[in-house]
């Protein structure tokens, strides 16, 4: 069995980034860019007017106050979208409005607030300083700068400075498509009341939730009794997505029929089990050169599989360069106390805070992998390593903070 590590490396080999495809720049939101983008325009094009206010030449008001304004003769009104008619000369002024591109021979603009207004002149109230209240040209952006780098996920703000730059549409990494198959005679819909034997199928909604979170598409299927011709064809369908992600039936009981299944299709196993709790009966397959996982049913240890494992794996098929969750190191303020001699990492649910200059971390409660509950506080994850079974209360343990974007 390989250790969590080795699991992740042997995962992250056979995923590979979905081929980009060219993307129109509405639509991009939460990719990946597959190529580095550079603007193709200076922003702002043109110097012009922060201000509603007049184009000055600032020497000509040198000796302005409110008991010696400094009168000029007004040109005209320039507003936004308009373009100058004529230079402003010595003694000129030119009514120009925020946006509207700086005359030739201005150098300032003073904000109309500071002036005082007549027919046909105005007069300024005090000195300005040379190059104040104008937006150059360039200053926002360069022709050429490179505005986003290849693997990184579009956010609103770059958007924006994408759309100034001039890409209406560029190279990005698509969605993932993700088919998600639980499997069990004992499940119901969630709108159903179960019955003698029956529990609420809590999986299907999680982990399509986890898909959407991380940036994918969930497609979800419905429930699958413990019929092995039925859950062959439904495989077989759910080969039309990126990856397979299945639920329960993936240990060794005579009811678990997903790693024969898997491999009837023609699956090629890569691993089965790893050296963890909870989650240990996770297995991955490459089917039809798609990534399959074979993850537990009990509802933390699907959640915990999917946010160690298979979240990384999708952030790489969608082209992000970063797959990881930051790490912290923080105090186990109940401390732990598991099996002696257990060779296994152990993953706790945790509730990570700051207090002072320190972070700190308390158990949600019971660390049962049918605990859903735990799940429902956690923000982080405790990582406690194969070969140690007791952490002492304030002990140090390493955080993987689940509630935060990958930096690594």
């Amino acid at each position: 069995m390989p250790t969590p590590e080795q699991a992740l490396d042997l995962i992250l080999q056979h995923a590979a980034p979905l081929p980009p495809r060219v993307t129109a720049l509405q639509d991009c939101l939460g990719l990946a860019v597959a190529e580095d983008l550079c603007s193709r325009a200076q922003v702002p094009p043109f110097t012009n007017s922060a201000m509603d206010g007049y184009a000055v030449r600032a020497a000509d008001l040198a000796t302005a106050s409110p008991e010696a304004p400094v009168r000029l003769r007004v040109l005209g009104d320039l507003a936004a979208g308009g373009v100058p008619l004529s230079p402003v000369g010595p003694g000129e002024a030119l009514r120009i409005m925020t946006g509207a591109p700086l005359p030739d021979g201005a150098d300032s603009v003073v904000p109309v607030e500071d002036t005082t207004r007549g027919e046909g002149w105005v007069e300024a109230l005090r000195p300005l300083r040379r190059g104040i209240h104008i937006r150059h040209a360039g200053e926002d952006l360069h022709l050429g700068q490179r505005l986003v780098a290849a693997g990184r996920g579009l956010r609103p703000g770059d958007i924006g400075a994408l759309a100034a730059a001039g890409l209406a549409t560029f190279s990005c990494h698509p969605r993932v498509r993700v088919a998600v198959l639980t499997t069990g005679d004992e499940l119901v819909d969630v709108s159903e009341e179960p019955g003698p034997g029956r529990i609420r199928d809590a999986n299907i909604h999680a982990l399509c939730a986890q898909v959407a979170a991380c940036g994918g598409i969930p497609v979800p299927f419905a429930r699958i009794p413990d019929d092995p011709a039925l859950l062959r064809k439904m495989l077989t369908l759910a080969m039309e997505a990126d990856v397979l992600l299945t639920t329960g039936g993936i240990s060794v009981g005579d009811y678990d029929h997903m790693k024969g299944s898997l491999e009837a299709l023609g699956g090629q196993r890569i691993f089965w089990k790893v050296t963890q709790k909870p989650g240990g009966p996770l297995g991955f397959w490459v089917l039809g050169n798609r990534p399959a996982f074979g993850i537990p049913g009990n509802p933390v240890a699907a959640m915990l599989m999917f946010e160690e494992y298979v979240r990384p794996a999708l952030r790489q098929m969608m082209g992000f360069t970063r797959l990881h969750r930051p790490l912290a190191q923080a105090a186990l303020v109940d401390g732990w106390t598991g099996r002696a001699g257990d060779g296994r990492t152990t993953f706790l649910r945790v509730i990570a805070q700051r207090e002072g200059d320190r972070l700190t971390a308390r158990l949600t409660g019971p660390q049962g992998s049918a605990i859903l509950s735990s799940m429902l506080l956690a923000n982080a994850l405790a990582v406690i390593p194969a070969g140690i079974d007791r952490i002492a209360p304030g002990g140090p343990v390493t955080l993987h903070l689940t509630e935060e974007a990958e930096d690594h």
